[in-house]
């Protein structure tokens, strides 16, 4: 039997509606893609894109083997986990901020484009805020019943996960087609970089506010 009709054709739909509006209202995953390609043009956006994308894939994995789970359900590996991340938001948005006045060069393009990707891989990995939306959303759909509910986890938050990756990329093309119209003017794009910087660490702040889910 296939994930999808274990599942049923009914709850898919249902599932694929919802996702699809989810990807589609402006959430942190996009406000981040976009603040980096402010940062560091296109490339850098592609990337950051690219390596949330992969941080929302162990997200995936790791709630269909169950762990994703365990840590939802312990306080201490929760707050473990959502001050690394939002520590390293934190540090990320002020080393924006300081080196907005620097342009990179055409030969650095390449570093900075690996870093944005390995940068975005672990703000998403480390975002407790996924697990929890993974855990909250997706088991709503499957059917314990069936089996390899595993598989049913996975193949939903694969799509959850294109989709979503599918509106960064809409988002990166149109903040880069702005950007470009900006180069001509640095002291707008140095405030805006500055702006981009403190914006990714407030996202470090929020997250570190984040209220742990209670236990039912």
């Amino acid at each position: 039997m296939s994930a999808v009709g274990a599942i049923g054709a009914a709850s898919f739909s249902l599932f694929l509606a919802a996702a699809l509006i989810i990807a589609a209202v402006p959430g942190a995953g996009i406000f981040y893609v976009a603040a980096r390609t402010l940062s560091g043009g296109r490339a850098a956006g592609i990337a950051s894109t690219s390596g949330t994308a992969l941080g929302g894939l162990v997200h995936v994995i790791a709630g269909g083997v169950g762990v994703s789970a365990l840590v939802l359900a312990s306080a201490q590996l929760f707050a473990a986990l959502k001050f690394a991340g939002a520590l390293y938001l934190i540090w990320l948005g002020i080393k924006t901020f300081r080196d907005a006045g620097h342009v990179p060069s055409v030969q650095t393009d390449d570093v900075g484009a690996r870093r944005a990707f390995w940068q975005g891989a672990a703000v998403e990995a480390l975002n407790p805020k996924t697990a929890a939306f993974f855990l909250a959303f997706i088991p709503q759909f499957l059917n314990p019943a069936a089996p390899n509910p595993a598989l049913q986890f996975v193949m939903l938050g694969l799509i959850s996960v294109a989709l979503n990756s599918s509106a960064d990329l809409i988002v990166v093309l149109i903040v880069a087609a702005t950007r470009a119209r900006l180069v001509g003017r640095p002291g707008l794009t140095q405030r805006l970089r500055q702006g981009s910087g403190l914006f990714i660490a407030g996202l470090g702040v929020s997250l570190a506010l984040t209220r742990r889910p209670l236990a039912n």
